[in-house]
């Protein structure tokens, strides 16, 4: 028999969740909590009452933080590959110098 998920349940802008967690709870919690904390700064900024408004501004909000993740993790994943191979270029002239 397959387990079960846990249900976990979450409160997101002032309304509970029940969300299956899988076997990771706390991580869930922990999205949880960051959605909540995104949409409470959305309407605070913003001024915006309107559930759905708010949900989609801190949506907005979050994509952007994704991406500008992403393309960070795209440069330094560049400037790795850079090194690497001017490391590789550094040894491979040493052992050709032995």
């Amino acid at each position: 028999m397959a387990d079960k998920p846990n249900l976990v349940h979450v409160q997101i802008f002032g309304q509970t969740y029940a969300v299956k967690a899988g076997a990771d709870a706390g991580y869930v919690e922990e999205l949880a909590a960051h959605v909540d904390a995104q949409m409470q700064e959305v309407s605070r900024s913003a001024g915006a009452v309107d559930s759905l408004r708010v949900a989609v501004l801190a949506a907005l909000n979050i994509a952007d933080e994704c991406f500008r993740l992403r393309a960070d993790l795209r440069d330094a994943d560049g400037r790795a590959s850079v090194k690497a191979a001017v490391l590789a270029r550094e040894l491979a002239a040493v052992l050709d110098e032995k």
